[in-house]
């Protein structure tokens, strides 16, 4: 038998005891931290919200333990900063030191990503991906998940301390340590291979420093995540403050449409519609709101634009019978001009946004230029500086050099070193006899020689200047790849 169907008057809309404890006119230089009791939403962005916390909190779990085959001599982790060695192995490109602009440029590129972002959208890198915010929305669910929704925990929080209040406080704490301390367990599998750095850390073998980087790492996560959560975004963090220079009134943001709302008043069964607005100040808006804000005050710097709001209110809408969207992502020009009883075309390519794009595009061309023009073979030079030069017992000049060959392929390599543009020159390479020796240098290994150039008397002599340019010749046997490094032979004034 199908229930009875009810008409949007038959609703008495529930007003939430809730005040916006970080209004902006009651931002003081100093407060006591206020307790902000989240109320669980439903609708479109928390289901978006759950999915996204799911797959970056997957993310940054489960890459460590990728492998990636790069042969025997090589790790097989995906991605690996491995500090000992001084490299970084993303996928199947591998960085150097010498080639940190490579992060230096993935850098500059996520950055101008998320200034377009933020430019087009406002702040959803803060309500949807940004750590703290991830961290923060788990906490809060486990927290729901002890001591009930909003209710339940203000309750309790009230109540004195009972058996019960003691256990569901406890395991809340725990459970946000346990977090916390998986979170710093995955950080620091980034930088030794997981499943060996597993095996030592529940063995007691791994480095002291390992254990010192979880427990810092826990604490840390502990903190910022369960105790101080929007106090981070509200004081701690930058960019709010940052991205006011970056939204202009074409920007969508998470807005009250106070044309639409206004008057607000309380609701009442078969109440008219007429002479008010739609608003009916329930306050579910706040009670959903992370940051403890109310968004019919408008724009704030406290606002993530993690959109929660919408779903409280869009809820209430439906239930009372009204347009939903009350509260929803727009510009301020599509507001002004809906005041006026008109529309706003949204303008996504604009100065702002086309500049960025340019950036962006002009950013990741160069990129890509220095990842085809980068050379798998690199040849470092120091000349001797004391002395500069030896005469020799039959008069011959003789620099010494120390050659640096860095084989970044991923398999032995063999190399052989020759000397250009210097007329009758000899090269003696280490304690090495005959001509051209072969070098190996193993995989993805710098390996050091020593090199000694000479040339006879009275061509040193002839040459046209006191420090005369030259250069080492780098070939490799295998591959028939060459690189030249320019130096300098030195000789005697006189």
């Amino acid at each position: 038998m199908n229930a009875p169907a009810h008409k949007p008057e038959d609703f008495v809309v529930k007003t939430h005891d809730v005040e916006a404890v970080n209004r902006k006119e009651d931002r003081a230089l100093y407060a006591d931290k206020p307790s902000i009791y989240p109320k669980l939403a439903h609708g479109t962005f928390r289901r978006l919200k759950w999915i996204l916390m799911a797959v970056t909190l997957g993310i940054y779990y489960l890459i460590p333990w990728l492998r990636w085959d790069r042969g025997t001599d090589l790790p097989n982790q995906a991605v690996l900063l491995d500090m000992s060695k001084q490299r970084f192995f993303l996928f199947n490109l591998e960085i150097w030191p010498q080639e940190f602009y490579f992060v230096t440029g993935l850098l500059i590129l996520a950055a101008l990503v998320l200034f377009l972002v933020t430019s087009l959208a406002g702040r959803v890198w803060c309500g949807y991906f940004c750590p703290q915010t991830v961290w923060t929305d788990l906490m809060v669910s486990v927290e729901r998940f002890w001591q009930g929704d909003r209710n339940a925990r203000i309750k309790l929080d009230k109540s004195p301390w009972t058996f019960d209040k003691i256990y569901k406080k406890t395991v809340t704490h725990l459970t946000w340590l346990l977090i916390g301390l998986l979170t710093g367990g995955a950080f620091v599998f980034y930088f030794v291979d997981a499943p060996t750095l597993l095996r030592e850390l529940f063995t007691g073998t791994a480095a002291v420093e390992v254990y010192a980087a979880i427990a810092i790492l826990t604490l840390t996560t502990y903190g910022l995540g369960g105790i101080a959560r929007e106090q981070v975004c509200i004081y701690m963090c930058p960019w709010p403050r940052i991205q006011g220079a970056m939204v202009d009134h074409d920007t969508y943001f998470v807005s009250y449409r106070d044309y639409r709302g206004e008057p607000r008043g309380s609701h009442r069964k078969n109440q008219s519609w007429d002479e008010r607005g739609d608003c009916v100040n329930c306050k579910a808006c706040i009670a959903v709101c992370p940051m403890g804000i109310d968004i019919r005050d408008g724009s704030q710097l406290e606002c993530i634009q993690c959109a929660l709001c919408i779903d409280a209110c869009n809820d209430i809408m439906t239930k009372v019978g009204r347009p939903r969207n009350l509260i929803a992502y727009d510009t301020i020009a599509n507001q002004e001009a809906a005041a006026k009883h008109t529309t706003a075309q949204p303008k996504f390519l604009r100065a702002r946004t086309l500049v960025y794009i340019g950036l962006i595009g002009l950013v990741g061309g160069i990129m890509l230029w220095a990842l085809s023009q980068r050379s798998m073979l690199e040849a470092d030079v120091l000349a001797d500086r004391n002395p500069y030069f030896v005469r020799l017992s039959n008069g011959d000049i003789r620099n010494g050099f120390t050659l640096k060959i860095l084989n970044k392929l991923h398999e032995p390599h063999r190399f052989t070193i020759s000397v250009d543009g210097l007329k009758n020159a000899t090269l003696k390479i280490g304690e090495t006899t005959g001509d051209n020796p072969i070098i190996a240098v193993p995989t993805d290994i710098m390996s050091e020689v020593r090199a000694f150039v000479t040339v006879p008397k009275a061509t040193a002599m002839s040459l046209s200047m006191h420090g005369y340019p030259f250069k080492f010749v780098v070939h490799d046997v295998d591959t028939s790849s060459t690189t030249r490094h320019p130096s300098t032979f030195r000789r005697p004034l006189k």
